[in-house]
């Protein structure tokens, strides 16, 4: 554990889920085969080029750009808007469908007892809350039982690095902002959002990563379960 400046006293400490606590990589590809698999079953669909998907996407966002604060709302939204294009009989039905396929394997998520353990131990000394960019549903995998409070993009906020769920975090757990330490992995939305917020960042460095942001984060961990130093 780098300490890069001296931080507040802290009362509550705040997590990204994706990457932070878990690997997100395999579930995240998991939930898109079991879309593209609901979707090639619909004729309509199946017949068009393999980047249909990612067209419909970047339209839907085209038209609707503030849509890409919401990562939930944009992928319904997103589906929706292909199989009304393709004039797919009960368009509104497939398109909750193939959202649903998606979530279901989006939420197929099973965390480290070691990261358990570190959650439960930290709960004894601060507040420990989620503050995620993403579209996982908390409630339906092991890690339900561990925040004081979850706060997601969309419906608490634009998505980080914006200050909004930082904002509701502090107004929720009635505490000032730099009395929060935020935990991520990307500099970009985590430690950008936490900083210009006001709060304290952890940043989680992972290999082969690479960030615009160029400012710094108050602590650098190689290893989440070293904050296990805080407990």
């Amino acid at each position: 554990m780098k300490f890069n400046r001296a931080i507040p006293h802290i009362q509550a400490i705040s997590f990204d889920l994706d990457d932070t606590l878990y690997d997100n990589g395999p579930i995240i590809h998991a939930a898109i085969k079991a879309q593209q698999d609901y979707l090639a079953s619909i004729p309509e669909w199946a017949a068009q080029p393999g980047d249909f998907w990612r067209v419909c996407r970047e339209e839907y966002a085209h038209l609707h750009p503030e849509i890409i604060e919401d990562v939930t709302q944009w992928r319904q939204k997103a589906l929706l808007f292909g199989m009304q294009k393709l004039k797919v009989n009960d368009a509104v039905q497939h398109a909750k469908a193939a959202y649903l396929a998606f979530a279901k394997a989006r939420s197929q998520i099973n965390v480290s007892q070691d990261i358990i353990k570190l959650l439960s131990q930290l709960r004894k000394r601060y507040k420990v809350i989620a503050i995620t960019n993403g579209n996982v549903d908390v409630s339906q995998f092991n890690l339900r039982d561990s925040f004081d409070l979850v706060l997601q993009a969309g419906p608490d906020g634009r998505a980080k690095p914006h200050n909004e769920m930082f904002d509701v975090a502090a107004t929720r757990l009635s505490l000032p902002l730099n009395s929060i330490l935020h935990v991520g992995d990307s500099l970009d939305t985590d430690v950008q959002g936490a900083n210009n917020a006001g709060c304290s960042s952890v940043y989680l460095k992972l290999p082969n990563t690479k960030y615009g942001y160029q400012g710094l984060p108050d602590i650098e961990i190689d290893n989440v379960l070293e904050l296990n130093a805080l407990t």
